[in-house]
């Protein structure tokens, strides 16, 4: 007995028994709509007979060279034999015609990736029966016409365009809008002309043979899987390239056959908002191809309740068996053919994710599911969309029709951003500030003297740069929609202009930045902005924390971040880069006189004037974030971050000589230079940088934890509850903690000393080089809690720079399978997740109650925190705007893997 390949609509019991008995099987086996239309049919809904063809079939037809495997049509023919006796109609009978539509499904909805055609089995003869049996001339033309045009577009590969201005023509001529309005004569006669357009573009015949026209339909339908646009959608959707599409045989039943007839596709909730209402578009007289492509003009669901009222009770009524039985929002399609309803397909609908959020709470608190569920329902990237700005969709589309898109880059920042473009942080603070300007700052990378600039743009646009690049971090850090690695995108800073493929875009020019698609567009697109405060959102959230045993911090180096992060449910703060603060221009030049003075008294004395600022800066944190942590990271950048570059020392100098030789400027700035060019190093990233740059300026750490202590007394004299935890960045040896936090817990005594106030303060690290991994057991000899900085140690465990190998070799390695994934977008398991786990075993070997989190932006992937949770990680630390995904993040991993 020869495989089977084929199972009628009635046969889902043995499909069932012969996968095992799980419904995802059988969905694998007979597609989504198969399935749902078995289904429907056990369950004695208005479903027309039919078959499905598996795919196995279509995986063992392509893996055959598109050969059908044996045994495959035999069975299709005995189908059809059973659909017949089903229906009491014959394939390919004039007196009696029976005709079926063709249409794929794959396990996975890919609404509109594949091919349909439907009314197979009209032919000369069969029309002509058909006409004698409806008295509907028109009806029946109508729809010969409908299987010339689709069959020829999807099975013959005659481009659409020819039949569609062969319509247009008789449309003008007819001085209707739409097809259905066209006379018996007129379709009669583009009937024939599709047919003379299938000759001259193919040199065959149109088949009239219905038997022909099913074995090539099928076929048709098996290579649309393999077809560009399933490929892409599979891509994007991450759906397996080898599950292969269903083919679904099913009786046709026509909306096309006058004003008691009609067809339709909704959705039994609305699933752009989440309301509890059915939505959808009807036609009268149509077929659902009218529907879906945009022909005509549709009519709303509330029209059909008004014009067929009795119709639309009954579909209410299925609507809500089909949702109470799959405790899905439903995704219908249904056609009324002379006044009887019929189902067409089921299936889980696709929504917004503010209405992913709005169903999965509404059916919890209906009982149709449990809060577990609701909140298993909800994807984080669901809540990602929920927090930024996005554009219009129909905007966009139109945008893109117009020729307005301009290239696309890495995806790093999520949101919609419009705005002026500018070429310098300066220029976007004024314009945005001063002139009340929207602006999209453009660079050819950014740098930490950019974050001004970056903090007042609406969007970051960078020609260089990877996912990890300091544009992407800071973007993501505060929510900023950016868009890096354009490769298309030649910056010219001085010029004031940017090109792409010869275009000249000028400074003042508006550009429209996606950071959820990475798309640039040339012109200001309408966007809509989601609500935090949604109070769906909110309720899921807290059933989240109920679920989740993984703490959920975040970055903040601002007050104004860190009550947007308790805003946002983060409950401490994990990371504060205490080296955003020195980067402020009121505060700048200070720094540069502490890093250019040539003795311990004058780099005395402008720590002494930074002092206060940084007080200041800590104070507000911790009156943000009473009763909870703020983990604040001394300075780690290596001192030349904070001079102007070398480069640009150089020409200034060079100018000068040229221009202003003997000058008070030209000495100033060749005292500079050689600073700079003294504390050059080869690869500064590895050089003179954290805790080793505490222990060779003692005193700038010293001022650090100075204004932290002196905050927290006055904080803690207000009433204000702080938990400081200071930590010191990229140890590597045991004995580097040793000389700098013995120094450190000095100094922190010294001031509650004089204050006449005891802090509760915890003095840790970061695990952020292999080898603190390593010999984390001596680092917790000193450490009171470990924080793993994964960007470096990701960095520094695969020995690539993030950056240069995200615009490099690294997108190769992922595009050849060499890497499964980005490393620095998801923790890299096998190696950083190794070294993890062994330092979180041997830190509490040495400290039982050791606390360790993390700190990098992995804290803010859902892979990353899942990984997190099993290696029992305390918490997560990750941008203000992650908090919410990670919240949601953190209750899946403890739902997948157990509390």
């Amino acid at each position: 007995m020869s495989h089977k390949w084929v199972y009628l609509f009635t046969e889902v019991d043995e499909a069932q028994q012969y996968v095992g008995g799980s419904w995802d099987s059988v969905r694998a086996l007979l597609g989504g709509k198969g399935a749902g239309l078995a289904d429907m049919i056990r369950g004695k809904l208005p479903v027309p007979p039919g078959f499905t063809v598996t795919t196995e079939a279509c995986n063992a037809y392509l893996a055959a060279g598109e050969q059908f495997p044996a045994g495959l049509w035999e069975q299709e023919l005995a189908a059809m034999k059973a659909t017949e006796a089903a229906t009491g109609k014959v394939f390919g009978d004039p007196s009696n015609p029976l005709l079926v539509s063709c249409r794929s499904g794959a396990k996975f909805s890919m609404p509109g990736m594949m091919d349909t055609v439907l009314n197979i089995g009209l032919n000369e003869a069969t029309v002509a029966g058909m006409v004698a049996l409806t008295g509907n001339e028109k009806f029946v033309y109508d729809s010969y016409r409908r299987l010339v045009q689709m069959f020829g577009s999807v099975v013959m590969d005659v481009p659409k365009d020819d039949f569609e201005k062969v319509l247009e023509t008789y449309r003008h001529q007819a001085g209707v809008a739409s097809d259905s309005d066209l006379s018996v004569d007129a379709l009669k006669e583009i009937t024939a002309q599709f047919k003379q357009i299938v000759k001259q573009v193919t040199g065959q015949d149109f088949p009239s043979d219905p038997y022909d026209q099913l074995k090539l339909a099928t076929e048709a339908v098996f290579r649309s899987w393999n077809g560009k646009r399933a490929i892409d959608y599979r891509n994007a959707s991450k759906i397996a390239h080898d599950l292969g599409t269903a083919v679904n045989i099913c009786t046709m039943v026509f909306g096309n056959m006058g004003q008691d007839s009609g067809t339709g596709v909704l959705t039994t909730r609305d699933v752009s908002h989440g309301d509890p209402n059915i939505e959808g578009d009807f036609l009268i007289n149509a077929q659902g191809e009218d529907v879906v492509s945009g022909t005509r003009q549709t009519m709303q669901m509330s029209d059909m309740k008004a014009i067929m009222p009795v119709m639309y009770e009954q579909l209410e009524a299925i609507c809500h068996q089909l949702e109470n039985y799959y405790r899905e929002t439903q995704d219908i399609e249904f056609t009324v053919e002379r006044g009887t309803l019929w189902i067409l397909q089921t299936r889980n609908a696709k929504r917004t994710a503010q209405a992913a959020i709005r169903i999965a709470v509404d059916m919890a608190d209906e009982g149709l599911i449990s809060r577990t569920e609701a909140v298993t329902r909800v994807q984080p990237w669901d809540v990602d969309f929920y927090l930024h700005p996005q554009f219009d969709i129909n905007a966009k589309k139109a945008a893109t029709a117009r020729g307005e898109l301009l290239a696309v880059g890495l995806n790093v920042s999520p949101g919609a951003a419009v705005g002026q473009v500018t070429f310098d942080a300066d220029t976007a603070e004024h314009w945005a500030k001063e002139e009340g300007k929207a602006v999209i700052m453009v660079r050819p990378e950014t740098t930490p003297n950019d974050v001004h600039g970056m903090l007042a743009a609406k969007g970051i646009l960078t020609s260089r740069g990877g996912r990890t690049s300091h544009a992407a971090l800071v973007a993501r850090q505060f929510g900023i929609p950016a868009v890096v690695g354009v490769a298309a995108l030649e910056v010219d800073v001085e010029g004031r202009k940017a090109t792409v493929n010869g275009v000249v875009y000028r400074e003042g020019d508006w550009f429209s930045l996606d950071g959820t698609t990475g798309e640039i567009f040339t012109s200001k697109i309408d966007t809509k902005t989601p609500d935090i405060d949604d109070p769906y959102l909110l309720k899921l959230l807290s059933w989240a924390d109920e679920l989740r045993t993984l703490g959920v911090w975040a970055n903040a180096d601002y007050p104004a971040d860190a009550r947007r992060a308790r805003q946002f449910g983060a409950e401490g703060i994990g990371l504060t880069r205490t080296e955003h603060m020195f980067f402020e221009t009121h505060r700048l030049p200070t720094v540069q006189k502490m890093i250019l003075a040539k003795t311990e008294e004058e780099r005395d004395a402008a720590l002494a004037v930074l002092l206060p600022f940084q007080r200041e800066d800590f104070d507000g944190l911790f009156r943000a974030m009473d009763t909870l942590p703020v983990t604040i990271r001394l300075i780690d950048p290596p001192m030349h971050e904070f001079l102007p570059s070398q480069e640009t020392l150089l020409v200034e100098v060079t100018e000068l000589r040229m221009t202003k030789p003997g000058s008070p400027e030209l000495a100033a700035k060749e005292a500079l230079l050689s600073a700079v060019q003294a504390m050059h190093e080869a690869n500064p990233m590895l050089g003179l940088r954290g805790v080793r740059l505490g222990i060779h300026f003692p005193s700038l750490t010293r001022m650090q934890v100075r204004a932290i202590i002196e905050a927290a007394c006055d904080c803690t004299k207000d009433g204000v509850d702080v938990h400081p935890k200071i930590m010191i960045p990229l140890t590597a040896h045991i004995n580097e903690l040793k000389v700098q936090q013995s120094a450190l817990e000095a100094e922190a005594k010294a001031v509650m000393a004089e204050k006449g106030i005891e802090v509760n303060y915890q003095f840790g690290t970061m695990i952020e080089i292999p080898r603190a991994a390593l010999t984390a057991g001596q680092i917790a000899e000193m450490a009171q809690f470990f924080s793993f900085g994964t960007n470096d140690l990701t960095q520094m465990t695969f020995g690539i720079s993030r950056d240069d190998a995200e615009k490099g070799f690294l997108l190769e390695y992922i595009d050849k399978k060499i890497l499964p994934e980005n490393p620095f977008a998801s923790i890299d398991e096998a190696g950083v997740g190794a070294l993890m786990d062994m330092a979180v075993k041997a830190g509490r070997a040495t400290r039982s109650d050791l606390e360790i989190g993390i700190c990098g932006e992995h804290g803010g992937d859902p892979q990353s925190i899942d990984l997190c949770h099993r290696l029992g990680l305390d918490y997560v630390s990750c941008s203000p705007f992650r908090v919410p995904i990670a919240r949601l993040a953190a209750a899946h991993a403890a739902l997948k893997h157990g509390k």
